[in-house]
């Protein structure tokens, strides 16, 4: 698929799809953490080879946001289906991540590269890196972090998740490395620490090795909790992250742990794919015990769609997770589009 939309195209389209002001807290019906699955209906998206990692949601104007591991586009989603570019920029190689950061009226989108996507190629495959920042409304890139600079180690990348610290600084962990990065509100970026525990241990067959992070959630206390491939999560004190310690969980989550939603109490909803076992996803809910120091698991729900890859807010409190079509794209098989499904996460 071409995408041939000029800048100020997208940016009129990103004006007219987002709205220009958004809503800075979650719907009221989600005051209780729970998902209000009974009412609510499964988004079949219509975007055919946009092939989307992770997605996260636009309370004002109720609208979902996603990126695209097939090309260099950011795009929403209504709740009829309906898929739009909002955002395609030359920086980007493929997007992994997506986060809406109201506060400061800005998407920010992990740039990587699996080699699968319409701007890989052999010298950059699992060599890209970055976090950019967009205004929203307009689309306008405000800065782009090159994170293989930061690094400078010439090593394998891939920017898994980023999340934002509600003084605007934004944390990226790398699946294929122990770093985390921190990145601040002008995006200047560092290495907020490289341990250990956040060394990866996962294989997934004939295609990466040693997959690590998979995910990170901010929470009071100036904390980073972050998702593991492998089921575990660690817990990362940002004012002295040498001190990360495994969180002591009930039991592990499952694996392959994929994506991870923070909810209005401040626990977890988490999914895990089904991508090594080919079997139906499963979703759980992390409490956590005093200050992230341990958690309780409890298995809430289950999704039957191929290979599960991120929870997102949805309207009304909803959990949604994304199912994206990532078992075809490695597979090199087409999809005509992707879903959306609203999950039990009580």
């Amino acid at each position: 698929m071409k995408l041939k939309q000029s800048a100020i195209t997208l940016s009129l389209t990103a004006m007219t799809v987002l709205g220009t002001t958004l809503a800075g807290a979650t719907d009221v019906l989600a005051a209780s953490g729970q998902s209000r699955t009974a009412a609510a209906p499964v988004v079949e998206a219509k975007g055919p080879g946009v092939f989307p990692h992770s997605a996260d949601y636009y309370p004002g104007s109720r609208k979902f946001v996603t990126g695209s591991l097939a090309h260099n586009t950011i795009s929403s989603v209504d709740q009829k289906g309906k898929v739009r570019t909002i955002i395609e920029d030359k920086k980007l190689v493929s997007v992994q991540a997506v986060r809406v950061d109201t506060r400061g009226n800005r998407i920010l989108a992990g740039n990587v590269d699996y080699g699968t996507a319409e701007r890989s190629s052999e010298a950059t495959k699992f060599k890209v890196a970055g976090v950019a920042a967009y205004q929203i409304g307009s689309g306008r890139r405000l800065w782009y972090a090159d994170l293989n600079k930061v690094a400078k180690d010439d090593k394998q990348h891939l920017v898994a998740d980023v999340t934002v610290a509600p003084n605007g600084t934004a944390y990226a962990v790398d699946q294929l490395s122990s770093t985390i990065f921190r990145i601040d509100r002008n995006g200047k970026a560092s290495v907020l620490v490289s341990h250990k525990l956040l060394a990866g241990n996962v294989d997934v067959p004939n295609f990466l090795n040693n997959v690590g992070m998979s995910a990170v959630a901010w929470m009071p206390g100036n904390l980073l909790i972050v998702a593991k491939a492998d089921g575990s999560l660690v817990r990362v004190p940002i004012d002295n992250p040498g001190k990360a310690t495994k969180v002591k969980l009930s039991k592990n989550l499952s694996a392959l742990t994929a994506g991870i939603r923070v909810l209005p109490d401040r626990s977890l909803a988490v999914v895990s794919s089904g991508l090594l076992t080919g079997k139906a996803a499963v979703v759980q809910r992390v409490r956590p015990g005093q200050g992230w120091k341990s958690a309780t698991v409890k298995v809430t729900d289950t999704v039957t769609d191929p290979v599960t890859s991120s929870v997102t807010p949805g309207p009304g409190g909803r959990t949604y997770a994304l199912s994206g079509g990532l078992a075809a794209m490695l597979a090199g098989k087409p999809n005509d589009g992707f879903t959306l499904r609203p999950v039990d996460v009580r």
